[in-house]
Formats: C-alpha cells, structure tokens, sequence
C-alpha cells in the first residue's frame, strides 16, 4: 500500500502503480528450502534476508488477518485458531465457525489495507476459492476489497494479471490454500504437498514473467508447518490436574489456549503444566504472555479471547483431548501455531518491480 502511494515503507519497496501479493498458507521458508529442487523459481529468488516472523500464535485466522489489517493479532482481535466468545461462553473457530452473534465489523474493528487503498482511490481485489467469497472471516479480514473467485491456483493468476490489464492502478491480494490443505491431510513431505508446491511454482514462474515496469509482486505465507505423527500425540486430558479447573480449550493442538473456570488460578494451573509438558512445551500465563508482547498491542475487546493459559509446543507434538466427542482432528499430519521458527518463519519473496 506504501508503495502505491509512492511512500516510505519498512521493505524498502520502490514507488509502483500496481501490486500483488500472494499468500501461500502453509509455506514456511524451512519447507521451501528443504524442498528447493521442487521450486527452483521461488528459491532462487529467495535471497537471505527475505525471510520475516509471521504473526504467533502460527495459525491462519492471525496471519491473515495482520496481512491484511497491517497490526498484531492483539489489536485486530483474532488471537487464534479457535478462541473464547466471552459474550456467549463458548469458544468460536475464526475461520469457518462465525454466525449472527459474531458481527465482523465489530469482532475485527481495525481498517484493512483494502479500506484505506479505496480513501486512498486505489482499486483493490482478493482473488481466492469461491467457497470464501462473502464468508465471515473475509468479511472481517478482506472488506474493501473486491472479490474476484477463482478455483484454481492458474485461474488466480490469470484473475491477477486480467486485473492489471485493465487497471492503471490496483492493489491485489492472491489465496493459495492449497499447500495448507494437503499439509493437513497429508503432511508437507508427502507427494500431495509437493506437487502442490510444484504448481505454485510454476505459475508464480509464468506469471512474473510477464510483470511489467510498473507492477510489483511479492510471495509470503501465514505460518510454517511440521508434519506431527500419530505416536507423537499427547492426550493431556489423561492428567487430571493439566484439565482442573478448565471450562473451555481452544487454540491449535500445537498451541492450546486454556480458558479457567472463574475463581481458579491461572498461575497454579500454568505450573502444573510446566511440571508435566515444561520440557517439550512453553507455556504462558495470559498476564505473561500479553507482557511479553506475544499478541502485540493487546485492545481492551480481545483480551478476554486470550486463553489463561497457553501451552505453546516445542517439541514435535501436538496436544489433543481424548475428551472431545468428535476425534477428527486427529488426523491431521500437517500442524502449526507454536513458536518454533519452522512455524513462524516465512518467506518474502520480492518480484518484478520489487525484486532486488
């Protein structure tokens, strides 16, 4: 947005009149090295220094929503994956799980990048699945922007570059979830996972090559992903003192976040973790946690979204409650959401008009 407006910016990116940046959810910079022969385009344009911090906790409702919002999760609000509606005592799922007691514009309240381009009268666009067009989250996150479905990675390109042939000025934003999903299903080192990597490369590939002077590009992600197995799940609800006093679990099973029941100390619960998980895990107490500046500015609305506890994985594992009705979460293979730098680390890779 800087750069559209001809602006000092921290990336140092030159004055354009036409931008897009993708965002390829799940694509850590550790996943892409390890696998460069699989994405000689992007890596060979990955120089040293263009690898940045995502946003923790390591998950794609936070990510997001500090890409497009330009602020830390604790000012736009959506500190998780799955977080506490203090309003209506239940835990929420800020991806798929909003309904007409979660009213976007109030939930996220932050401008987005797409609100200040249209002051600004620059166009923007969000090109991405048709599935998310109109969901509540892009209602939170993507507002300002116009929606502009496209099913596959190829067909968000082509979406692109029709964009920037018919405007003399546009801010564009590319989803790519496709990494995500298989790493979840599949795990990031399975032949899914790479032949989607594969894909993105390849159209990445075509289509910088056809940027103009004018038009600049840069490819990022959200989060990391370690692929945790079956063996490595930890029930942590088997230790009755890790799950007493405790109302409600949210966050990722690689970053729980524990909402107490009132009265309980949320200290005494922490300890209890640390003398058990202490040393495959970190674990913060909210007060902690905000002092530390893990959220960033936290507003006065989002606090009480923040679990008492947060129980952040170190180790290759992930946390689970044997509890839970529904077990399907479990098959997941592909995690995120913790502090490692295989999950907060991501790639920044600058194209056309921004490459270096």
């Amino acid at each position: 947005m800087a750069s559209l407006s001809a602006e000092p910016n921290p990336l140092g990116l030159p004055s354009t009149g036409k931008a897009v940046v993708v965002l390829a959810d799940g694509l850590g910079v550790s996943n892409l090295r390890a696998r460069a022969g699989h994405a000689r385009f992007l890596t060979s344009n990955l120089a040293k220094a263009d690898v940045v911090d995502g946003v923790f906790p390591a998950t794609t409702a936070a990510g997001i929503a500090s890409l497009a919002t330009g602020v830390a999760p604790g000012t736009h609000g959506l500190v998780g994956y799955r977080v506490l509606d203090s309003a209506h005592d239940r835990v929420v799922n800020q991806l798929t799980g909003w309904d007409e007691q979660m009213e976007p514009h109030l939930w996220q309240n932050q401008p987005t990048v797409f609100e200040r381009a249209a002051e600004a009268g620059i166009p923007s666009f969000a090109v991405g699945p048709k599935r998310f067009a109109g969901s509540g989250f892009s209602q939170a996150v993507l507002r300002g922007a116009h929606y502009l479905p496209a099913e596959t990675i190829g067909a968000r390109f082509a979406a692109a570059r029709a964009v920037f042939d018919t405007e003399p000025r546009a801010l564009i934003y590319l989803y790519v979830p496709e990494l995500d999903i298989s790493a979840h299903a599949h795990g990031w080192e399975s032949p899914r996972w790479l032949a989607q990597l594969e894909a993105l490369d390849a159209e990445a590939a075509r289509f910088a090559g056809g940027l103009r002077q004018d038009e600049g590009m840069i490819l990022t992600a959200d989060h990391g992903v370690v692929d945790v197995p079956e063996a490595r799940q930890v029930l942590f609800d088997t230790v009755p003192h890790l799950v007493a006093g405790v109302r409600h679990i949210g966050g990722d099973p690689r970053c729980l976040q524990l909402y107490t029941e009132p009265g309980v100390d949320a200290d005494a619960l922490a300890d209890h973790w640390r003398a058990v998980e202490g040393e495959r895990a970190w674990v913060f107490t909210r007060a902690e946690a905000v002092g530390a500046g893990l959220f960033g500015a936290v507003r006065a609305e989002a606090l009480p979204r923040i679990g008492d506890v947060i129980v952040a994985a170190r180790k290759l594992i992930a946390y689970y409650d044997s509890r839970e009705p529904n077990q399907s979460a479990r098959g997941m293979i592909g995690q995120h959401g913790s502090l490692t730098d295989e999950e907060l680390r991501v790639p920044l890779v600058r194209l056309g008009a921004y490459r270096r």
